[in-house]
């Protein structure tokens, strides 16, 4: 064999040693990579000589914490399920049977048909306490940061402590509406009895916001409607976008309101007809309160503490409406059972601990 020969012997031994080994590191990037598809379609278009770097253009990652926590939570259709806790919500006080966090856990457990609808919620802790326990439950979680500001303790109804966190809780919705996510937000003493879904708007894209109301009027379009923000459902669009940037705005000029307050100021200066926003306002026949409960307990789907002063008072009376939905539901299935029509008497306990806390400040 002449020298030229071995060299190219050699040559062609080294080539196809490269090409094995390429070929190899890219089969077991694949292989590795097969139960996180984004890191697959991230490595490929980095390491596999067929891809180019141009193909990464194309391609959405999350990019921060909150991204990765939407994707997690979201529905196909880009739909989360939002609450926001602090410390407060997630720890039992000496004077209450339980959480306030659990009682809403608890709700979706005993409601009809909620208990999938966990997949899709995102609790938001707002200090340190409230995201570990998050975590602790295994919970969708996110941490939302505000620096020099604690949150960690109750905020009494209209405190300013408790307006402050509202407004922090605005400024976060307005972000997530802003990355294009729809989503339900809910106050965390709000009780999910049964899947909303049914009656709202969520495949309907001519309808813009659905929020609940203290009092319903009766007309599901008025926007005399008192309306309460801790139950909505809203579409991400240039429309809510405007909406929240003007509501958000208003922060620095509404000294002694709470946001919930200067919305309403902003719908009855008639900011949704100039941004031709299609509002609908929901009946507490479906969507209850303390303020006005449901007459109807076949139909109720969220039961609301609003109208309430303090977390004891809250979980009180929210313990006694669970107490009162597991009552109807034994009641039912009997009746089903003995095929009984007789029609079930049905009402809801007094909200006593709430209404003391207005009387007697506590």
């Amino acid at each position: 064999m002449n020298m030229d020969s071995s060299k190219n012997a050699l040559g062609n031994t080294v080539l196809v040693s490269i090409l094995f080994a390429c070929c190899v590191l890219c089969l077991c990037i694949w292989s590795a990579s097969l139960s996180n598809p984004l890191l697959f379609s991230f490595q490929r278009s980095n390491h596999c000589p067929s891809h180019s770097q141009t193909d990464m253009k194309t391609l959405k990652f999350p990019t921060d914490e909150l991204e990765l926590a939407l994707v997690k939570a979201s529905t196909p259709n880009k739909t989360v399920i939002i609450t926001v806790v602090n410390q407060a919500y997630v720890e039992q006080s000496v004077d209450a049977e339980t959480t306030m966090l659990d009682l809403f856990l608890d709700s979706f457990w005993l409601g009809e048909d909620t208990r999938p609808l966990l997949d899709h919620l995102l609790v938001v802790a707002v200090d340190q306490i409230a995201y570990e326990m998050c975590f602790f439950k295994g919970l969708n979680c996110y941490k939302l940061e505000t620096e020099g500001v604690d949150f960690g303790g109750e905020k009494i109804y209209m405190s300013q402590d408790f307006i402050n966190m509202m407004w922090r809780r605005t400024l976060f919705l307005l972000d997530v509406l802003k990355r294009g996510y729809n989503f339900i937000f809910t106050d965390t003493d709000v009780m999910w009895l049964r899947n909303p879904l049914s009656r709202l708007s969520i495949y309907n894209e001519s309808v813009d916001l659905e929020i609940s109301t203290d009092r319903f009027n009766g007309d599901p379009e008025s926007e005399k409607n008192p309306i309460n923000t801790g139950f909505y459902y809203i579409r991400s669009n240039n429309k809510t976008v405007s909406l929240f940037d003007a509501w958000y705005g208003r922060k620095d000029n509404s000294t002694g309101k709470k946001e919930q307050d200067v919305f309403f100021d902003l719908m009855d200066e008639g900011m949704f007809g100039q941004l031709g926003l299609q509002a609908r306002f929901l009946d507490t026949v479906y969507f209850s309160g303390f303020c006005e409960d449901s007459k109807d307990i076949k139909a109720v789907i969220t039961v609301h503490a609003n109208c309430c002063r303090s977390i004891n008072a809250k979980i009180k009376d929210l313990t006694a409406v669970l107490r009162d939905w597991k009552k109807f539901k034994a009641t039912s299935a009997e009746a089903a059972a003995a095929h009984s029509t007789v029609t079930v008497p049905f009402s809801w306990t007094g909200h006593f601990g709430c209404l003391d806390s207005w009387e007697n400040n506590v």
